[in-house]
């Protein structure tokens, strides 16, 4: 009660007597509960350019205030935010002690994105979200995505995370590779990366151009790092099971130098999906040397290894048979779990940051970045078609209930088969390693036929940015950067385990001749350039023989040099705040081949050429404040931006063939906000519009019914021309259109309502060509278009609402609980299924498959809308302060209180290449290749108790 006296007096006491001129307002904002300074804190007056942030005492000036009315701003990430109305006349004003309270809920939810770790980034996972890029803000509507729709793979506006910028002291973190940030990077770290600022959509930021997304911008100076220690144990029973952690942050001694370290470790022997391990310590090192009131220098430290094992996607099939949990990449082994497939990321971190105030008025920043290490993906490799995924589908009962006669089509249900193959899945269905090791024992000399090996790609990057700012009057502020980035990459299969075996044979069954070889290089040849050959005529095999730890099938380099320059100017006045932004940027890609794959001979050893884009961008937007409560806000932004190494080459593994049509991807976005303040009442309405064109997207599978013949004009795979295929879409058109709601009314001073809508729509626009690279048949396939235009993208829901109650007792404890209402989310589709091969007979080139009737097609290829769902999540903490004024407490939730069991997205599987296909694996009703989805959570907690001393 005197806290909140002592606060109505100090917001009431602040005016100041008659006169002109230019004054000073300081004052000092420290801790309500531990009193102790904060440092970094950010102090600003409203619709004006003036800000600083607080010292290591906890003190701030702000200068050069001319006469007026003002509303001063005092912001921290964790804590509540204060607002002060000042009249400034002929005299400073001191605000004094300010003191500011810990939000608890924003604090402890920060690491409630870490947790859930719905950015995995799996190539085939569709488990990435944008939910991770919200952390620093406050705004209701986009802590509702965060933390409530999150764990539904809600996407903001429908969008990619490659669509917003992440940087880590004004250095770019998104991937160059794919363009996704790797938010392990720096996982478990969330005290030491909690100063983050968030520029939303296309609006403002300090440091760079953005993107269509948002930009995220951390800071790890040690000096702004709050000051103090702090320990604590998370628990919980989703991917990891358990999180301790420390940190320790010195702040500004008097000899000018701060240090901060972190740590935490992450782990489960058993996450929530069965067979998934996770493995995660995270370490954090912060040194700053402040040399005067100039100069200072950081140095940051960072290692975040994550190796976790995945979970696999599901058929409806699968489900019925095993349960949503199931997970088909583990089987026992001598009594243990071990999963075939993990994620290992091992990327540290090195950054040196320059920080010169170089006048009153302008401040430059520079920091220098490496990064290096590996990301680790593993699998089975096998020959001789010894799959030993438990779900290939002749293990699974619809193959033997949809067995026909291929030729005649003439049904054959084999239910006898069926019903044992149904009880084999049920009672086992998962990797056999035992007969694993079985088989690779009976190979000839000790020959294994399955391995497990790795996806393996070893970065190193080089950074380099640097940014000014500048008030250039005081209603002017002008912000500049430069941010260059040199990617090395090694890419290669690395054989992790022979399974029993003593080596393995790096060649392709499914070719023939010279094809057969992943590297023609080790194949020995005389002084004349002759293949030399064995007693029998064959190439010797030896020479292809590997071993663990040894680079096999594909192995190359990638080069790549990224250049991004922005300006931008900010005008600041009483009724109108106005930016206008622009970039230019430079991107080249090189591929160096390391090894000449057989099927490529001419195209995939050495150096490509090298591939330029140029790109520019232009932004602007304006806020008018209708009054001090009210505001009219819009943004518009038109970019384009390089395509990533992922999509610039037709298939990067084996060639250095550039995909054809290859161009840069056009943006476009426009947003408008009502924007209103009260006392009591804070609320957000936008309508926005984002056009993304001229995009590639790039697919891998193996497909029946393609239609594609090999070298010899002969059908692949005997009838219908399936093959191991490389998917590229060029001219891909998508839209973004939506309406967002965020608003919370304080209806008591202890009980705070919530609210939040989202409903949007995305889809594709236009019907992109499709081009289908075999490397069985050694070259590109033009299938023209795929027809997707109306198609929804596979994004996630598409429509989200969110109601909340939250109560908060003058004691430092607090309850909420919210209910969130999620639909319109879709599967993604298969683009090869929506062409004209998909109807074209494989045997008659050019003619309809016999008996087909368009509305039968229609209802194959009707895009699936998955169900609709509404989850509850209840949150609650509470802290103490000890008689030495150090805080202990705690944060605990409990979400999908019902165990609402529910998709949270899904695909096509494109084996049904075409229409025959999709009847011959579908007559029992139940698809062979059916849809296969991704599960959310079912009830889960989290609970986190810390100490502060």
């Amino acid at each position: 009660m005197k806290k909140l006296l002592f606060s109505l007096f100090l917001v009431l006491q602040v005016v100041v007597s008659y006169a002109q001129g230019v004054q000073e307002i300081k004052g000092k904002v420290v801790d309500a509960k531990s009193l102790t300074p904060i440092n970094a804190v950010l102090t600003r007056i409203d619709a004006t350019n003036i800000s600083t942030l607080t010292d290591n005492e906890g003190v701030f000036f702000l200068g050069d205030v001319k006469a007026g009315d003002y509303q001063i701003i005092v912001s921290y990430v964790g804590y509540g935010t204060k607002r002060f109305p000042v009249t400034i006349d002929n005299q400073d004003v001191d605000l004094g002690t300010i003191y500011l309270e810990e939000d608890l809920a924003s604090s402890q939810q920060m690491g409630l994105i870490t947790l859930t770790e719905n950015d995995l980034g799996d190539d085939d996972s569709g488990s990435e979200t944008s939910s991770s890029l919200l952390q620093a803000t406050k705004d209701p509507f986009q802590q509702a995505a965060a933390f409530n729709w999150g764990s539904a793979f809600y996407r903001i506006r429908g969008l990619d995370n490659e669509y917003g910028k992440t940087l880590l002291n004004g250095i770019v973190m998104n991937k160059i590779y794919d363009g996704r940030p790797q938010w392990g990077n720096w996982g478990g770290l969330n005290d030491a990366t909690r100063n983050q600022e968030y520029s939303s959509g296309t609006t403002p930021s300090d440091y760079t151009f953005g993107g269509v997304l948002g930009t995220q911008a951390i800071s790890t100076r040690a000096s702004h790092i709050r000051k103090g220690a702090k320990v604590g144990i998370s628990g919980s029973d989703t991917n990891y099971n358990w999180r301790p952690y420390a940190i320790y942050s010195s702040g500004m001694n008097s000899e000018g130098w701060a240090y901060v370290i972190s740590m935490s470790y992450r782990g489960a022997n058993e996450g929530r999906w069965e067979g998934t391990n996770y493995h995660a310590p995270s370490f954090f090192a912060a040194v700053e040397k402040k040399f005067n009131d100039n100069h200072s220098l950081n140095f940051t430290a960072i290692y975040a290894k994550n190796k976790r094992a995945k979970n696999s996607p599901v058929t409806d099939e699968q489900v019925a048979l095993k349960g949503y949990k199931y997970n088909s990449y583990w089987g026992y082994q001598g009594g243990d779990k071990r999963n075939s497939r993990y994620k290992d990321v091992s990327e540290p971190i090195f950054m040196l940051t320059h920080y010169w105030k170089m006048s009153e008025k302008s401040n430059l920043t520079t920091t220098l970045g490496y990064q290096f290490g590996h990301i680790a993906n593993s699998r089975f490799g096998y020959q001789d078609n010894l799959n030993p995924d438990p779900t290939y589908y002749r293990n699974m009962p619809s193959y033997a209930l949809n067995n026909s006669n291929r030729d005649t089509m003439e049904w054959l249900p084999l239910t006898d088969l069926a019903n044992e193959k149904a009880d084999a899945f049920r009672n086992d269905g998962q990797v056999d390693w035992k007969e694993i090791y079985t088989i690779n024992s009976l190979g000839v000399n000790g020959q294994s036929k399955i391995i497990l090996y790795e996806d393996r790609q070893e970065d190193q990057t080089f950074h380099f940015n640097t940014s000014f700012k500048t008030q250039v009057t005081d209603n002017i502020t002008f912000d500049a950067g430069l941010n260059y980035r040199r990617l090395v990459s090694k890419n290669f299969k690395k054989l992790t385990d022979l399974l029993g075996g003593t080596f393995y044979n790096d060649i392709d069954t499914y070719q023939k001749g010279l094809a057969r070889y992943n590297d023609l290089n080790k194949i020995e040849r005389n002084d004349k350039g002759q293949i030399v050959l064995d007693e029998q005529g064959n190439i010797p095999a030896g020479r292809h023989y590997v071993g663990e730890k040894d680079k096999f099938g594909y192995n190359y380099k990638m080069f790549a040099d990224v250049v991004d320059v922005f300006s931008q100017f900010a005008f600041d006045y009483d009724k109108f705040d106005i930016y206008v932004g622009q970039k230019i940027s430079y991107t080249r890609y090189q591929r160096e081949g390391l090894f000449r794959n057989g099927v490529y001979a001419n195209d995939s050893y050495g150096k490509s050429g090298a591939i330029d884009f140029n790109n520019f961008g232009f932004k602007g937007g304006a806020t008018y404040h209708i009054t001090g409560r009210h505001a009219l806000n819009m943004n518009v932004a038109y970019y384009n931006q390089a395509p990533s190494i992922r999509n610039t080459f037709a298939n990067v593994r084996v060639n250095n063939l550039i995909t054809k049509d290859i161009t840069n991807e056009d943006i476009f976005s426009i947003d408008g906000s009502y924007i209103v303040r009260t006392p009591k009442f804070k609320g957000r309405i936008s309508g926005y519009l984002s056009e993304i064109k001229n995009s590639t997207q790039m697919n891998f599978y193996y497909a029946d019914g393609t239609g594609i013949v090999g070298s010899d004009g002969e059908l692949l795979n005997s009838t219908t021309g399936g093959a191991f295929v490389s998917e590229t879409l060029t001219g891909v058109n998508k839209r973004n259109i939506g309406l967002e709601l965020g608003a919370e009314y304080q209806l008591t001073q202890t009980v705070k309502a919530t609210a939040a809508v989202a409903l949007g729509q995305s889809f594709y626009t236009n019907n992109p060509n499709i081009r289908l690279n075999s490397d069985n048949a050694g070259r590109s396939f033009d299938y023209g278009q795929a027809y997707l235009k109306n198609i929804r993208n596979g994004n996630g829901p598409q429509t989200a609402l969110s109601l909340g109650l939250e109560y908060r007792d003058p004691s430092y404890w607090w309850v909420g609980a919210n209910v969130n209402y999620m639909d319109n989310a879709y599967t993604n589709v298969s683009a090869i299924r929506r062409t004209d091969n998909f109807v074209k007979d494989p045997l008659n080139p050019g003619q309809l498959l016999p008996g087909v009737n368009e509305q039968d097609v229609r209802r194959a290829l009707k895009q699936e809308k998955l169900n609709d769902f509404t989850l509850v999540n209840i949150t609650g903490g509470k802290s103490w302060r000890l008689p030495n004024r150090n805080i202990i407490g705690f944060f605990a939730s409990i979400n999908n209180v019902f165990n609402k069991t529910y998709k949270t997205g899904g695909f096509e599987q494109a084996r049904n290449g075409n229409y025959k296909q999709e009847v011959l694996n579908n007559q029992s009703g139940v698809n062979t290749f059916a849809n296969k989805y991704w599960y959310g959570y079912g009830r889960n907690f989290f609970v986190n108790v810390y100490y502060n001393f």
